[in-house]
C-alpha cells in the first residue's frame, strides 16, 4: 500500500526561555491532532527537541494535502493559547502569518514529507533539530548517501551501486523553488561545492537510481525569509528511510559522530557544533549546542511500530562529551572570527543596526595624511 510520512513542527512556547515546552502545551497539540484526525491519519507520533513540538504522521492523502496541513496548523493554534494562558515564552512564535492558506509552507512551521509503496518491511529514521538552519543536515546527508568512509554499503551492496540524486534548493531564492538535480557518484564534486555553504544551499531529497525511490527529505523554510526579520532559528526535521537500496540504519547515523559546526545556537547568530541528543532532550548551554534527535521505526500499513531512541546508546555518551568540549571551545573565542556568524547571516539586528551607525561616521583619508602625521612637501 502507499503509505505519506508528514513532519510538520513548530515552536509556540517553551520554559524557562528556550528549553523546552510544556507537558500541557504539549499534551494539547496531541489531543487535538488526535481527535480531529481520526478520519484523516493512520497513525501519529508527537515529540519535541529543545523549545520544538513535532508531529510525524502517516496517512494515504499524499504530500502537500490541505487537510493534513490545516489539522497541524489547527492544533498548533490550539497550542498558542495555551502557551498564552501559563505566560511561556514566544508563544505562537513560529506562526507567522494570522490565517491558514492551504499549506503551512511559507506560514512559519518546517515540514517534510514522502510518498511510498510501503516495503513488505519499511524502518526509517526521523530527524528533529533545535537551534539550527536546514544545512545542518547537508553534511551528514552527503556523507550517508555519497560516501563510503561512512557508507560501506556503496561498496558492498549492488542495490546501492547506482548511487543517489540529489535535489538541492537555493533557499535565498524567495520568489520560488529554485533547485538543482546532481547524481551521485558522478557529480560528487559539484554536490559539495554546493552543500559547503549551508546557509543558502541544502539538500531538499534524496532519491535512489536504482528505482527512483524517496530516499530522504529535509524541510527547507528558513524562518527570516518569510518573516524578513528574526523570530527563531529553522530548526529543521528530516526523514530517512533505510536498509534495501538505501544506506542501513548505521550508516545514516555514522556522520553525527562528528559533531560538524553549524550555524545557530544563543540568538541564531553563532557557530556551534551538531550534539546527538535523547528523544524530548532540552536545551541549556548557550541555547544550545545545537542539537538533533532521531527516533527510528517500522511502518507497516500505515502504522507504526514504537519510537527506538536512535541516540540513547553509551557510544553517544561518549560523542556528547567530544562535542561539548567543541562547543566550549569555539565559545572560548566569544564574538570573534568564525565563532559569530558572519554580517550577512546574523539574525539579531543589533549588529545590523550598529553597522549602519557606524557607516555614517566613516570618513576617507585625504591622500598623503596617514598615521597622524601629514606628508612633507617636496
Amino acid at each position: 500500500m502507499k503509505t505519506t510520512l508528514s513532519v510538520i513542527k513548530a515552536d509556540v512556547g517553551s520554559i524557562g526561555g528556550h528549553i523546552k515546552p510544556s507537558a500541557r502545551l504539549k499534551e494539547t497539540i496531541e489531543q487535538h491532532v488526535r481527535e480531529h484526525g481520526k478520519k484523516l491519519l493512520t497513525d501519529l507520533y508527537v515529540s519535541s527537541t529543545g523549545d520544538d513540538v513535532a508531529l510525524l504522521m502517516a496517512h494515504q492523502r499524499g504530500v502537500n494535502d490541505s487537510k493534513i496541513h490545516e489539522l497541524a496548523w489547527d492544533a498548533f493554534m490550539a497550542g498558542t493559547k495555551v502557551a498564552r494562558a501559563q505566560g511561556l515564552y514566544g508563544a505562537g512564535q513560529d506562526l507567522l502569518k494570522d490565517a491558514f492558506s492551504g499549506n503551512v509552507r511559507g506560514l512559519g512551521p518546517a515540514s517534510c514529507e514522502m510518498e511510498f509503496e510501503e516495503r513488505p518491511n519499511e524502518p526509517f529514521l526521523f530527524f528533529a533539530a533545535d537551534k539550527t538552519d536546514p544545512g545542518a543536515y547537508n553534511l551528514p546527508l552527503y556523507l550517508a548517501f555519497a560516501d563510503p568512509m561512512h557508507c560501506a554499503g556503496l561498496l558492498l551492496s549492488p542495490k546501492m551501486a547506482k548511487g543517489f540524486t540529489y535535489t538541492i534548493m537555493d533557499v535565498n531564492h524567495t520568489e520560488g523553488d529554485r533547485i538543482i538535480e546532481l547524481n551521485a557518484p558522478e557529480e560528487m564534486y559539484d554536490i559539495a561545492c554546493l552543500l559547503r555553504d549551508n546557509e543558502r544551499f541544502v539538500v531538499e531529497s534524496i532519491r535512489s537510481r536504482a528505482n527512483n525511490d524517496v530516499a530522504a527529505v529535509v524541510s527547507t523554510s528558513r524562518l527570516h525569509n518569510i518573516a524578513g526579520t528574526y523570530t527563531g532559528k529553522d530548526d529543521p526535521v528530516a526523514l530517512v528511510r533505510t536498509q534495501g537500496n538505501f544506506p542501513a540504519t548505521g550508516e545514516v547515523l555514522s556522520p553525527y559522530r562528528i559533531g560538524h559546526y553549524v550555524a545557530g545556537t544563543m540568538r541564531g547568530s553563532h557557530h556551534g557544533p551538531l550534539m546527538p541528543v535523547k528523544l524530548n532532550s532540552t536545551i541549556s548551554f548557550f541555547d544550545g549546542p545545537a542539537v538533533v534527535s532521531c527516533a527510528a521505526f517500522c511502518v507497516h500499513e500505515g502504522k507504526f511500530t514504537e519510537a527506538v531512541d536512535a541516540f540513547d546508546h553509551p557510544f553517544w555518551d561518549w560523542v556528547r562529551n567530544n562535542v561539548s568540549q567543541k562547543a566550549a571551545e569555539i565559545r572560548n573565542q566569544g564574538f570573534s572570527g568564525p565563532a559569530m556568524l558572519p554580517y550577512t547571516e546574523l539574525e539579531y539586528g543589533g549588529v545590523v543596526e550598529k553597522m549602519g551607525q557606524l557607516d555614517h561616521r566613516f570618513t576617507v583619508r585625504k591622500e598623503g595624511v596617514g598615521n597622524g602625521r601629514k606628508k612633507k612637501a617636496a
